[in-house]
């Protein structure tokens, strides 16, 4: 694969840090590792699919808290939770607030492994669905104001005649409104200008 990805390991125990970092390498994933959430918070993240391992009990900013304020970000980062320590509450916590899974050390290797992997699958989606809303408002900012209001009642399903109504303009207008607004969303069809603009929000 060209892209296989980044893995953030944030665990205080070098050793266990060296441990994660060897697994993932020999499955040929680019690793970078952290003492503590403040050391990952202060680092840049470059752009592209990634994931963090971290552990529950860290020094300063526990991982359940950093999970947290990586929650808060525009673009949260998938997270493995990794325990000496796991209890039930705490792992349910952790799976509730979004984590991909929580393991108890020591876990099999293949385990974490395919953490990972669905976390990193995981990145990509939603990377994708990021840059596929950004190109529809990137189109939905093409759209003159009186094409954008012309949008909004056609997906509430009014006829052109109804629009036409509602704007004080001929129904002629609201045709070639209409037609713009179409190929300037990309929208093949009605039903596909609907979903776009249920994606936009509205």
């Amino acid at each position: 694969m060209s892209d296989p990805g980044l893995v953030f390991v944030v665990d205080d125990d070098a050793s266990v840090r060296e441990a994660i970092t060897s697994l993932l390498t020999s499955v040929g994933l680019a690793v970078e590792v952290f003492p503590s959430a403040r050391a990952f918070l202060d680092h840049p993240r470059p752009d592209m699919p990634s994931c963090a391992v971290l552990d529950v009990r860290l020094p300063g900013l526990s991982g359940l808290d950093l999970h947290r304020e990586l929650g808060h970000t525009g673009a949260p980062l998938p997270v493995i939770f990794v325990t000496g320590h796991g209890d039930v509450p705490m792992s349910v916590q952790a799976m509730k607030a979004g984590a991909v899974e929580f393991l108890t050390k020591p876990f099999r290797d293949q385990e974490l492994l395919d953490a990972v992997h669905e976390a990193l699958q995981r990145d990509r989606t939603a990377r994708r669905e990021r840059a596929d809303l950004e190109r529809l408002r990137q189109r939905e900012q093409s759209l003159t104001p009186r094409e954008r209001e012309v949008m909004h009642l056609v997906v509430t399903g009014l006829l052109n005649k109804q629009i036409a109504a509602d704007l004080g303009t001929s129904e002629i207008t609201v045709k070639v409104h209409r037609a713009q607004v179409m190929q300037k969303m990309s929208a093949a069809s009605l039903a596909e200008l609907v979903r776009f603009a249920t994606r936009l929000g509205g």
